[in-house]
């Protein structure tokens, strides 16, 4: 019998999903979907897809509200390619591919190490949620809640934003062999900054990926752990509030 109600509460969670205006295209097994963006963004590491795709799931199919946009930033990749993706997810369309920074801590061209902890000048991996833009020293800038405990949730008391930065500059790689780097922020071009926090703004789920086994084996959210995810849902629903 408990096997009957988990298969009918597998059912229920799966047409609740369906039932999004946002990923009405994809499955429980998230699988439509991924395709269609793979096949819109070919350059994105396939891996670092499919996690953000399934994170993003996860946390919708336990109570997240839908989102209209997911970005994803690949750290896998240097600083010198463009490893931000941004998506369309009603259309399955890439509305931006550009260059972001990573933290002065995370590393040199490559970022190989990743940090939750305040002063620490790294960037963080996993699951996001953005919140509101506003005003700052940075101009125009979005700031976000880290949705994983120990990984990104200290994003905030951070200041762990969205912004532009004049040091984002692809023509610094010649004299220095990578763009400039952040304190633990993904800046971007000032040429694209405004587009990236109007498109980013007001709860769209960013991915930040890297092969780090610890975080790949115990997220909460790529291993869909769903009793442990709503509770992280519910949680942050009311800090929200």
């Amino acid at each position: 019998m408990s096997g009957l109600i988990r298969q009918l509460c597998l059912c229920a969670a799966g047409l609740w999903l369906f039932s999004s205006p946002v990923l009405a295209s994809s499955s429980p097994a998230y699988q439509p979907l991924l395709d269609s963006l793979s096949r819109a963004a070919p350059g994105l590491n396939k891996e670092a897809l499919r996690h953000a795709v399934a994170a993003m799931q996860c946390a919708v199919n336990n109570g997240a509200q839908p989102a209209q946009r997911l970005a994803v930033i690949d750290y896998s990749l240097p600083s010198t390619a463009r490893r931000l993706w941004i998506f369309d997810l009603k259309r399955q369309r890439v509305l931006l591919r550009d260059f972001v920074a990573h933290g002065r801590q995370s590393g040199e061209n490559l970022a190989t190490r990743f940090s939750n902890s305040d002063g620490s000048h790294q960037s963080s991996l996993g699951l996001f949620r953005t919140a509101e833009s506003y005003q700052g020293k940075h101009g125009y800038s979005l700031r976000m809640d880290g949705l994983e405990p120990g990984i990104n949730d200290r994003a905030r008391e951070r200041a762990i934003v969205i912004h532009s930065a004049s040091y984002v500059d692809p023509r610094l790689v010649r004299s220095q062999g990578r763009i400039g780097r952040s304190l633990g922020c993904p800046a971007v071009r000032p040429e694209v900054g405004r587009m990236v926090v109007d498109q980013l703004k007001g709860g769209q789920f960013m991915f930040s990926w890297y092969p780090d086994r610890r975080w790949l084996q115990n997220s909460a959210y790529l291993n869909c752990k769903p009793q442990r995810v709503a509770a992280l849902v519910r949680s942050s629903s009311r800090r929200d509030g």
